[in-house]
C-alpha cells in the first residue's frame, strides 16, 4: 500500500501543476496465488541483515537492464567461449591445483602468500554472500554463460572470482616492484601487463557472462585488493612471529579460523558458499601448522623465507621436477580418496553420541546425524578439488575447452526464483499504483498513451509489509522528462530489458524437506500463474536443486583440506628428499 500526501511523493514531482493535497491508496490485495513466500527474506533473516539486504537490492535491480544491454552489444561465439574458459582461472579448483606446485618448486614464500590472500578472499566473500543473501542479476534479461553448474546456486554479492583475480594481480604487482625482484625490466613489464590483463579479463568476464553485476565485481575487487595490501605490508611481521614462536602460534591461528567458521552467517537459502569457505579455512590451517613444523626440521631451507622447500632446477633437472610434481599429486589424491569416505562413514556414529548430550552445533540445511542412517557412497561433498572419478571429464574439458560451456536463461536457484517472484509482484503493484495515480491527477488518456507512460516513466512505491523491496528506479534514470518526448533507441532498448525482468516461470520445492519445521515457507511449493502450471513445472525440472548435505561434511572438509595443505608443505617435500627426488647434500650448503 502506498500513500502520497501534500505533493511530496516522487510521482508528484513530475506533475508541478498537481493539486497541493492528493492521497492515492493502492488496493489492499493479497498476493497472487503462489506468492505467499515473497516475504521469505524478511522472515528468514535478522532485522539488521534484512535491512542491509533491502538497501542494496535496488542497486542490483537498477543495473540489470544495463548489464543486459552491454551483454547484447558484446555477445559473440568467440567471446562466449573465451570468457567461459578464462573464468576457470579464477576458480578454487584452479588455485588448488597450482598452489602445491609453487611449494614443491621452491617458491614457498609466494605459495604461502597466495594461500593467505585466496583463502581470505574465498572466506570473506562467502561470509558477506551468506550474510546479505543477495541474488545474482535476474535472468532474463541476462543470459548466464558458465562451465560450472554450482556457481549459479550461490548468491551474487560480492564476486569471489573478482576478489581472487584482483588479489592475485595486486600481489603480483607488489612482488614485481619490491626491492627483492631481480628480473630484467622487459620481463617485469611483460609480467605487469599479464597481471593487469588477467584481472581485467576475469572481472569483465563475470559481467559478460551474466553471473555478476557492476556492484558485485566492484566490491569483490576492493576486497581482493585490500586483502593483498594487508598481506604484502604485514607478511614479514607475521612470519617473524610465526617462525620464532612455540607451537602456541599455529595453534592460535587454527583456533581463530575455527571460530570464524563457526560464526559464519546462516544463509536464507541453501547456498554452497559455506562449503568453499570451510575448505579454504582447512587449507589455511594446514599450511600454517605444516609450514611451522617443517621450518624446524633439518629438511627445510631458511632462505629466502623460513620453511622453504629445497629446489634448484639447474641441479635437479626437468625429469626429476616432473617426477616430484606427479608424486605430490598422487599423494594428495590418495589422501583425499581414502580420508573422505572414511570420515563420512565413521563420523556419523560419533555425531549421534555427541548429539545425545546436546553438544552438537547444528547448522541450517545440514541434516543431523540422528535423521539419517548412512551417507550415500561416492558423495560429492565439494566443488573445490576434483576427485579421481572427475579426472576423465576434466581432461576432456581441457582437450575440448568449449564443450562444457552452457548458456542458460531463467532462474537457476532458490534465490533466483524468489527474486523473480518479488520483482514480478513489485511490477504488478507499481502498475496498480500508477494507474490509480494517473487517473486521479490527469485527464483520461488513450490506452496506448497510458501504456507507454508506464513502460518508460513509472516509479514504484516502497512496500509496507516486506513482501517486495524498493523499486529499481531504472525508468526514472533514463533521464526523459514527462514532456511527451519519445525515448532514444538506447533508452528504449534498456527499457525493453527492464520489461523482461521477472518474466521467468518459476516453481520451487525444497531439496530436503524438514518434517520438524512447521514454517509453511520451508515446505511450500511456489507456483506463479496457475494457468501456466505445466510451463512452470518444465522450468522447475531444469533448475539445479541443492543436494542433501550432512552435518559431518563440515568436519570432513576441515580434516581433508587441512591434510591436503599439510601434505603439500611438509610431508611431500620430506618424501622428495627420502626418495632421491630432492636436493640431497646440496641443501646443506644453503
Amino acid at each position: 500500500m502506498s500513500s502520497i500526501a501534500n505533493g511530496s511523493g516522487p510521482e508528484l514531482e513530475k506533475f508541478p501543476d498537481a493539486p497541493p493535497s492528493i492521497e492515492v491508496t493502492a488496493p489492499e490485495e493479497p498476493p497472487h496465488a503462489g506468492l505467499r513466500s515473497l516475504d521469505h527474506y524478511k522472515r528468514k533473516l535478522p532485522t539488521w541483515r534484512y535491512s542491509l539486504r533491502q538497501s542494496i537490492l535496488p542497486l542490483i535491480r537498477w543495473e540489470t537492464p544495463y548489464l543486459a544491454w552491454m551483454q547484447d552489444k558484446m555477445r559473440s561465439p568467440t567471446l562466449d567461449t573465451y570468457f567461459a574458459i578464462t573464468a576457470n582461472a579464477g576458480t578454487h579448483t584452479f588455485f588448488m591445483v597450482v598452489l602445491p606446485i609453487l611449494f614443491w618448486c621452491g617458491h614457498t614464500g609466494l605459495g604461502r602468500g597466495m594461500v593467505h590472500i585466496l583463502a581470505s578472499g574465498v572466506f570473506w566473500t562467502g561470509f558477506i554472500k551468506d550474510m546479505t543473501s543477495l541474488p545474482r542479476p535476474l535472468s532474463p534479461p541476462l543470459h548466464r554463460i558458465t562451465m560450472s553448474g554450482s556457481a549459479a546456486l550461490e548468491y551474487g554479492f560480492p564476486s569471489t572470482h573478482s576478489a581472487n583475480a584482483v588479489s592475485v594481480a595486486v600481489y603480483a604487482l607488489f612482488a614485481l616492484h619490491s626491492p627483492e625482484c631481480k628480473l630484467q625490466y622487459s620481463t617485469r613489464l611483460i609480467l605487469e601487463v599479464v597481471s593487469y590483463s588477467y584481472a581485467v579479463s576475469i572481472v569483465l568476464g563475470r559481467l559478460y557472462c551474466g553471473m555478476h553485476g557492476f556492484l558485485d565485481v566492484i566490491v569483490g575487487s576492493i576486497i581482493g585488493a585490500l586483502i593483498s595490501i594487508v598481506e604484502c605490508v604485514y607478511t614479514d611481521i607475521i612470519d617473524d612471529y610465526m617462525y620464532t614462536s612455540t607451537w602456541a602460534a599455529p595453534a592460535m591461528v587454527a583456533l581463530v579460523i575455527i571460530v570464524l567458521v563457526r560464526i559464519h552467517p546462516e544463509p536464507a537459502d541453501d547456498c554452497p558458499c559455506f562449503d568453499d569457505s570451510v575448505a579454504f579455512a582447512g587449507v589455511m590451517i594446514g599450511v600454517e601448522i605444516g609450514a611451522w613444523h617443517y621450518a624446524s626440521t633439518g629438511f627445510a631451507w631458511n632462505h629466502p623465507v623460513p620453511g622453504t622447500v629445497p629446489f634448484d632446477l639447474a641441479h635437479i633437472g626437468w625429469a626429476v621436477t616432473i617426477a616430484r610434481v606427479l608424486l605430490g599429486v598422487v599423494v594428495i589424491f590418495a589422501w583425499r580418496e581414502v580420508m573422505k569416505p572414511t570420515l563420512l562413514k565413521t563420523l556419523p556414529h560419533l555425531f549421534r553420541v555427541i548429539e545425545k548430550y546436546g553438544w552438537i552445533l547444528p547448522r541450517k540445511f545440514f541434516l543431523p546425524a540422528s535423521e539419517y542412517k548412512k551417507i550415500p557412497a561416492r558423495l560429492k561433498v565439494d566443488n573445490v578439488m576434483p576427485s579421481v572419478s572427475d579426472l576423465p571429464g576434466l581432461l576432456t574439458s581441457i582437450r575440448h575447452p568449449g564443450r562444457g560451456r552452457s548458456v542458460s536463461v531463467g532462474p537457476q536457484s532458490a534465490a533466483d526464483a524468489y527474486e523473480t517472484l518479488a520483482y514480478r509482484e513489485k511490477r504488478r503493484r507499481d502498475s496498480l499504483t500508477n494507474t490509480e495515480l494517473e487517473s486521479a491527477i490527469s485527464p483520461p488518456r488513450s490506452p496506448s498513451t497510458s501504456s507507454t507512460k508506464r513502460d518508460y516513466f513509472s516509479t514504484g512505491n516502497p512496500d509496507k509489509d516486506g513482501a517486495v523491496s524498493q523499486v529499481s528506479g531504472i525508468s526514472a534514470s533514463l533521464g526523459v522528462a514527462n514532456t511527451g518526448n519519445l525515448p532514444t533507441p538506447a533508452q528504449s532498448r534498456v527499457g525493453s530489458y527492464e520489461q523482461m525482468m521477472g518474466q521467468g516461470h518459476v516453481m520451487i520445492s525444497p531439496a530436503t524437506p524438514d518434517e520438524k519445521d512447521d514454517d509453511d515457507d520451508d515446505n511450500a511449493e511456489i507456483f506463479v500463474g496457475q494457468q501456466n502450471e505445466l510451463e512452470e513445472k518444465e522450468m522447475f525440472s531444469r533448475l539445479e536443486k541443492p543436494r542433501v548435505r550432512y552435518d559431518v561434511e563440515v568436519v570432513t572438509k576441515l580434516v581433508v583440506y587441512t591434510g591436503i595443505a599439510w601434505l603439500a608443505v611438509e610431508v611431500n617435500p620430506i618424501l622428495f628428499e627420502l626418495l632421491g627426488l630432492g636436493m640431497g647434500n646440496v641443501r646443506q650448503l644453503h
